[in-house]
């Protein structure tokens, strides 16, 4: 039944090499479970129904994306996009959160809309191959870099604090004198050992090796059965959307449309290159000679914008591709078993939410960094002497880690592409769509700038 169902034969994989990748992906991205819920609190939701909300919006996103497409990918609710619902939709514009989860929903629709109208497939074949490679490399450095930040092993640290506010914040290697660092370093070269040795299931060994290590160092904690185990209620939040507020607030007709259109783009292009970057590499999605998409990657990206649609009217934020799916997509996940692996799991986190929350931080982070490593490659792919692509493929590269936003790497490397093949006899090759949307970029900072 399951080879009928996902193939396992014909895309070189096993039920246990499947649910081995299902079980790395999950704890790469587990932390997101508790994450959310205490981002979106804060804007006067109630902990617990967005606790329930988020892992059901990620079971359907998932078992969709299993079932329906047939590939390796979790979904979840993005960062990003919750930091964007809380601080700025909530914080900076006053909105409220049933107004927020109404352009969500919104948001949602218009995905849905731009999907089975085939615009994004319009957008992924009109992304040239420099650039997708650049995405897969930028995609491992941000990788990299969310595993040596949730390490602790890159800090941040202010020359002086005036006011309160810090001053001239930057980057530094930790000091190394805190328990939870050492343990990732641990964790780092159990990794180390492990692929050098080629051992097979490296990446969820070393996490449940790191995470036992840390039990007598203080970094892993026991699990607390003391509140017991029940279902938390979705009930506070459901179909809490305020359409009619929206567009009564204060705020103006045209901030509510630049919002949820900021949402959108940010989804769109954040899920365009998780799929670009994790799956042209590990050869899940394979283009024709004609660069038409394989008929799973339509069905992914169905999955994806359907997910928004269903977190909005539970009562949770976006739901996105999880980049940390690349977690288990390098533990040898090539199907939809590891989807609906990664989408049992979630389940079983309504329940077993002590247990899950014992993985720390430290033992996941060495996983994700040596991920990273192995994305680099495809720089190779890239002619850097032509600067009409390497001044792109930088800025691609470069500002996916470094601005935290894979978005923001895409964008920057549409607007240098349009520039650069403007200025040659290049300019006729690139697609309308790449202009089009680097218009949309520039505009959409302009506005950003004078708003």
């Amino acid at each position: 039944m399951l080879e009928k169902l996902f193939h396992l034969k014909e895309n070189n994989t096993t039920v246990g090499q499947e649910c081995m990748a299902g079980l790395t992906t999950f704890f790469a991205m587990a932390y997101i479970i508790f994450v959310i819920p205490s981002i979106l609190s804060g804007t006067g939701m109630d902990y617990n129904a967005v606790y329930a909300a988020t892992i059901f919006a990620s079971i359907v996103g998932t078992l969709i994306m299993g079932l329906y497409a047939n590939v390796p990918y979790a979904q979840a609710s993005g960062l990003a996009l919750a930091s964007l619902f809380a601080y700025t939709i909530c914080g900076n514009l006053g909105y409220t959160w049933q107004q927020a989860l109404a352009m969500i929903f919104m948001c949602g629709v218009i995905n849905v809309i731009v999907t089975i109208t085939s615009l994004r497939k319009r957008i992924i074949k009109a992304i040239p191959g420099f650039m997708q490679e650049a995405i897969t490399v930028g995609i491992g450095l941000f990788i990299t870099y969310i595993g040596l930040t949730n390490a602790k092993i890159i800090e941040f640290g202010a020359s002086s604090i005036t006011g309160g506010i810090a001053n001239d914040v930057v980057p530094r290697i930790s000091g190394f004198t805190s328990a939870g660092v050492v343990l990732a370093i641990i964790g780092l070269l159990i990794t180390t050992v492990l692929l050098v040795k080629k051992v097979k299931g490296a990446y969820l060994m070393s996490i449940i090796l790191t995470t036992l290590i840390g039990i007598p160092m203080g970094v892993t904690s026991l699990p607390d059965f003391s509140n017991g185990m029940h279902l938390p209620s979705v009930a506070p939040t459901f179909l809490q959307m305020d359409f009619e507020g929206i567009f009564t607030a204060g705020s103006g007709l045209l901030v509510v449309l630049m919002t949820i259109f900021t949402l959108s783009v940010s989804d769109l292009f954040d899920t365009i290159g998780v799929f670009i970057g994790t799956g042209k590499k590990s050869g899940i999605f394979h283009l024709d000679e004609n660069g038409n998409m394989p008929k799973n990657l339509e069905r992914a990206l169905i999955a994806d914008s359907v997910s928004t649609v269903v977190a909005s009217v539970l009562g949770t934020s976006n739901i996105t591709t999880y980049i940390e799916s690349s977690a288990g997509i390098e533990a040898g996940g090539r199907t939809g078993l590891t989807s609906v692996t990664v989408a049992l799991l979630f389940f079983l986190s309504l329940f077993l939410a002590p247990i899950i929350s014992c993985v720390p931080m430290a033992a996941v982070a060495p996983v994700l960094i040596m991920i990273g490593l192995s994305m680099l490659a495809n720089i190779a792919k890239i002619d850097f002497k032509d600067y009409v692509i390497a001044i792109p493929a930088f800025f691609i590269i470069v500002l996916m880690p470094l601005s935290y936003s894979i978005t923001t790497g895409i964008e920057f490397g549409f607007i240098a592409y349009s520039v650069t093949s403007l200025l040659t006899d290049k300019k006729k090759e690139v697609s309308p769509m790449i202009y089009f949307f680097a218009i949309f970029f520039v505009i959409k900072y302009v506005y950003q700038a004078i708003g």
